[in-house]
């Protein structure tokens, strides 16, 4: 286990580089929902946050137990294949370093969590292409009610996945996205749907834990087993010591 000084496994937590307003402070920041950070801690992990500076540093992977890959804007579509929507929105600088990171972290067997755009980033590092405007598809903007307004939608999980074995069968979710994947990548498996056919959770099969889902578990602090689930996955991967 990477040292934390203590049997709690550290979690690696990628961060958005936004202009953020805090204190007496208007200011470019490399921020984060702390959300995300209460999840991980109350979940047994330690939570460090990832700059996305652009830079791929891969040399950061052997430092971490487990990585998440959070939520955010769009992918760049170039990176799929694709021209972009005009409803596209994205960050470059993300794009570099969370897909350095995250083909690292498949490299060193680590485990990952993919949430919302780090499910998308999962499935593109791995080969697959992403709807870019859902409600162009679903006919509706169920995923992405509003502007900072989350969704509310129930996901049937797959019998013998990962997902269903953390899940259960089928889970309550809140989701925000206006964007969902398309092909999947090379090992994926979709696992989780919404009513209306989106895949809403992704896993590579086998005994690693590699799991996206389209949902932010971390809008929901009475269910912490996602969360849970990556920490526990972490000791395992490092044999529990520190």
């Amino acid at each position: 286990m990477a040292s934390s000084g203590s049997d709690r496994p550290i979690i690696g937590l990628t961060t958005y580089a936004e202009r953020t307003r805090f204190g007496v402070w208007d200011v470019e920041s490399a921020v984060l929902h702390q959300s995300y950070v209460d999840s991980v801690v109350r979940a047994g992990g330690v939570p460090v946050l990832l700059p996305p500076t652009g830079a791929p540093h891969r040399e950061l992977i052997p430092l971490l137990d487990a990585l998440v890959l959070t939520g955010g804007a769009d992918i760049e579509p170039a990176r799929y294949g694709r021209a972009a929507h005009p409803a596209t929105v994205t960050r470059p600088d993300r794009d570099a370093a969370e897909f350095a990171l995250t083909e690292a972290a498949l490299g060193a067997t680590i485990p990952v969590l993919g949430v919302c755009r780090g499910m998308e980033v999962l499935n593109v590092a791995l080969g697959g292409t992403l709807v870019q405007h859902l409600p162009e598809v679903t006919g509706t903007a169920a995923h992405q009610p509003d502007v900072a307004v989350f969704g509310d939608t129930v996901v049937r999980l797959a019998e013998g996945s990962r997902a269903a074995g953390v899940l259960g069968t089928e889970t309550a979710c809140r989701c925000y996205h206006h964007q969902a994947v398309d092909g999947l990548g090379e090992g994926l498996r979709a696992v989780g749907w919404a009513a209306d056919g989106t895949i809403e959770a992704v896993e590579l099969p086998g005994e690693r834990f590699v799991l996206g889902v389209q949902w932010h578990p971390e809008q929901d602090s009475a269910d912490l087993r996602l969360f849970g689930a990556l920490v526990e996955a972490a000791k395992k991967k490092s044999g529990g010591q520190s």
